[in-house]
């Protein structure tokens, strides 16, 4: 047997592979691995933010305890166990990782690391505040064809292998005879992260996405019973949980999908929710997204209070270090990934809805190109990073520290360019005749009161967590070291 030196990738990829099939190997292996990554991030915390790198330290060890404990449940069927390695370790790990470094450092190119796409905007639910205003209604889609496209550019321009689907309801969307789940089967190397309202997640697409081993479903709740149904409507929470028991069932990997809204913030961190989702439920991560005002109806009544926001952020550290589950609140843990992470940058991403329309981010409703005019022009996802539009939010990115030593990076607990630093956002936005995605994103643009008060809501903001921002990174001590 090769020692850990002498391992190729590939054969550190196959001894994955055996190591996740076999208990015995696993259960020596798995502290051993643990160890190694937390040495090797406690290193890096020397030229870094060291409590950034340990919340790196634990999102991966929460990570690894829970795989290994649903293994042992017999919760996570052995295409899924393969397909996590193959997809996630190989692709986009070690290939992909490398491929963006060296467009990086040898072309001066970023590349991002994944892609958002909304398929179909038609959906079975009608959400209060939904960001992207789905409906039965309503039948805007991309083709298969289109689809298949950007998923075969992305592989071969980019090494890009890992793709989120959203909607609209992803399982309803379909053209020309074959919906996603044939997406997911001819691109068998990716992995795909599907947003979801769980409501078609019946026994027998349980079981097809088990075969399929690429993907792993994010249902929407809002809470418990009550905040689902007030917002999603009645019934759906029973829904949900049925999604959950076929998956379960199945041995799918799945998680949850959580809006913060002013009414339920407090409910989706407490300590109740948490055992009953991660522990009772069995999900093995979770997403937090805070209620945005675009979209359908937009309130700002229904946006957290920038106290609720400290919370969260206090809450969230409390959950993902101490208690040890994956829950990602995507505005609060923004060191988690250097900052914002729109507009194509490496290490992020791009947004593609269902009319072709790019956007920055699914939560910046402003798009300066179209995929689909870009491919009749005979263009191709290159041609969609070198919008303008794109570009300036990059060299903002940049500006707040982006890629730059640690004595010059801005505030990363308030890392969102349309959320938090929605100044510079309207700066950047009215340079260009930028296209809004629907009413109610035209209407925000060109609103004085709707900008007023999302940069009034940022100051507010700031001075409630600038000082979380100096005391627990610019200040902090290497937390690897209190153990």
């Amino acid at each position: 047997m090769k020692s850990p030196k002498e391992l190729t990738k590939q054969g550190i990829i196959e001894l994955l592979i055996k190591l996740v099939n076999n208990n015995s190997i696993r259960k020596v292996a798995i502290p051993m691995i643990d160890n190694k990554v937390r040495k090797l991030l406690d290193k890096e915390s020397d030229t870094n933010f060291p409590a950034e790198k340990y919340a790196h330290y634990c999102f991966f060890h929460n990570l690894l305890k829970n795989v290994d404990k649903r293994i042992d449940e017999n919760l996570i069927a052995k295409n899924v166990q393969k397909k996590l390695v193959k997809n996630l370790v190989e692709h986009i790990i070690f290939n992909g990782a490398e491929t963006r470094v060296q467009a990086y450092e040898q072309e001066g190119r970023e590349i991002p690391t994944f892609l958002v796409i909304g398929p179909g905007q038609k959906c079975n639910l009608k959400c209060t505040g939904c960001y992207a205003a789905s409906h039965k209604g309503v039948f805007a889609k991309l083709s298969w064809d289109t689809v298949d496209r950007i998923m075969t550019e992305k592989e071969k321009l980019w090494n890009s292998y890992f793709t989120v689907v959203t909607g609209g309801e992803p399982f309803l969307w379909n053209d020309n005879g074959k919906d996603l789940f044939d997406i997911m089967e001819k691109h068998n190397d990716q992995f795909f992260l599907i947003y979801t309202n769980g409501t078609l997640i019946n026994k027998k697409n349980a079981q097809r996405l088990a075969e399929l081993g690429n993907a792993t479903p994010a249902i929407s709740i809002e809470g418990f019973e009550k905040e689902t149904d007030e917002r999603r409507g009645k019934g759906v929470y029973k829904k949900i949980l049925s999604a959950f028991e076929n998956l379960r069932e199945a041995g799918v990997l799945f998680g949850i999908s959580v809006t913060a809204t002013r009414k339920n913030a407090e409910t989706i961190v407490s300590d109740e929710f948490i055992d009953f989702y991660y522990e009772k439920q069995k999900a093995i991560y979770g997403w937090l997204f805070q209620y945005m005002p675009i979209g359908r109806g937009i309130d700002f009544d229904y946006m957290i209070t920038p106290e609720q926001r400290l919370y969260l952020y206090q809450r969230g550290k409390e959950i993902n270090e101490k208690q040890g589950y994956d829950y990602m609140d995507f505005w609060n843990n923004g060191y988690m990934a250097s900052g914002c992470i729109a507009s194509g940058r490496r290490g992020g991403y791009l947004y593609i809805q269902w009319d072709g329309d790019v956007t920055p981010c699914a939560f910046i409703p402003y798009s300066p190109v179209n995929i689909c005019e870009v491919y009749k022009n005979g263009g191709n996802l290159n041609t969609v990073l070198e919008a303008q539009y794109f570009k300036d939010i990059r060299k903002w990115q940049k500006r707040y520290g982006y890629l730059k030593n640690k004595e010059e990076v801005g505030n990363r607990i308030m890392p969102c360019i349309i959320r938090d630093h929605h100044k510079e956002f309207c700066e950047i936005t009215k340079k260009y005749a930028v296209k809004p995605i629907d009413k109610p994103a035209e209407e925000a643009l060109h609103s004085e009161e709707y900008h007023q008060q999302m940069i009034e809501y940022d100051k507010e903001l700031e001075k409630l967590l600038e000082p979380e921002w100096e005391n627990d990174f610019v200040k902090a001590g290497n937390r690897f070291k209190e153990k």
